[in-house]
């Protein structure tokens, strides 16, 4: 049976608190398998014999959206697609071996357009470069996130849904789960 991480945007940030233990007990109702979480941030990875995420992704919201009382955009990566993720190297290690700098991966729920990529790497500064790879953007912040020079609506840019994940959560997932 397939396993999937679940990315979940809107768990415990901005005022939605959610317990991992409640939150795997609704991934547990949906009728998923071997329910984990990971850290506190909306990480959550099941077995499912669905094999297509979409359906999946909208059953999922659905069902938050039911139980939670608010929108939670879900965005599903098997384990195969997160480790292919976790190993695509968009910066040089020359640009990743600068003091403070990290890497931020978005997941989208499309590849964005090339007009809203566009509108997204226009954004960038002497701090932040960002590069698109299917369903993903990369953020290279060569400072702490806080810092940022980038002031942009991220989602708005791009017109969709999105959620971020430092890159060494993502590669925690992948050491534990593939």
């Amino acid at each position: 049976m397939p396993k999937y991480i679940a990315f979940l945007r809107a768990i415990n940030v901005g005022g939605h608190t959610v317990k991992m233990d409640a939150l795997r007990l609704l991934f547990e109702e949906m009728e998923f398998s071997n329910v984990e979480t990971f850290i506190a941030s909306g990480n959550v990875i099941f077995d499912s014999p669905g094999k297509h995420p979409q359906p999946l992704e909208q059953k999922i919201e659905k069902h938050l959206k039911e139980k939670l009382g608010y929108a939670v955009a879900t965005f599903i990566r098997s384990t195969v697609e997160l480790a292919t993720i976790a190993q695509y190297q968009p910066f040089s290690d020359a640009e990743l071996s600068g003091e403070g700098h990290g890497i931020y991966i978005a997941f989208l729920p499309d590849e964005p357009t090339g007009e809203a990529q566009q509108k997204m790497l226009s954004m960038q500064t002497t701090v932040d470069a960002f590069h698109f790879h299917q369903r993903e953007m990369y953020w290279l912040c060569r400072t702490r996130f806080s810092e940022s020079l980038f002031k942009g609506n991220m989602e708005k840019i791009l017109g969709m849904s999105a959620t971020m994940r430092n890159s060494t959560t993502v590669k925690k997932l992948v050491a534990k789960y593939s």
